[in-house]
């Protein structure tokens, strides 16, 4: 699968992009861990968040393969502890791509945190098509994460 260079977007662009899906959840743990889990430990994504089958941090950002054989790059936009982790995608596989960010916002939620994910993106016609339809799934697939998330921490001694 060829690689090509997105659309360079702010962090604005989860708000306006011409595909937004958004999802909720709650998980156990406090908005720090949480945080650490998505912005901190890179290579662990793999171990909760079902999509991904491999992830590395790099300089100012990560680079990304996911279980239907995808890859990507980002680079980090917000970086706020224990509030919100907001990323681009520079450089993606995945054919009519254009441009995409994802946005990850922690509220506190009793002794727990609401994780709020939004998954914003433009592209061709086929591919934006293609996530609208695929909504349900990509909320499934947040929904099963955010469980596994959930008892990934709750067994971490660090929490």
């Amino acid at each position: 699968m060829a690689v090509r260079q997105l659309r360079p977007v702010d962090v604005g662009f989860a708000e306006s992009a011409p595909v937004r899906l958004v999802f909720s959840g709650e998980v156990s743990a406090p908005p720090g861990a949480v945080y650490r889990a998505l912005a901190e430990e890179t290579e662990a994504w793999p171990q909760w968040f079902t999509a991904v089958t491999a992830a590395r941090s790099t300089p100012g950002g990560r680079e990304v393969r996911l279980r239907m054989g995808g890859t990507f790059t980002e680079t980090v936009l917000v970086a706020e502890p224990d509030v919100r982790y907001a990323y681009r995608v520079d450089t993606s596989s995945t054919p009519g791509a254009l441009a995409g960010v994802e946005d990850w916002r922690l509220t506190p939620a009793g002794t727990g945190t609401r994780v709020s994910w939004t998954f914003a993106a433009d592209g061709s016609r086929p591919f934006l098509f293609f996530l609208r339809t695929f909504r349900p799934g990509l909320g499934r697939t947040f929904t099963v994460s955010m469980r596994r998330l959930d008892r990934r921490l709750a067994a971490s001694p660090s929490r």
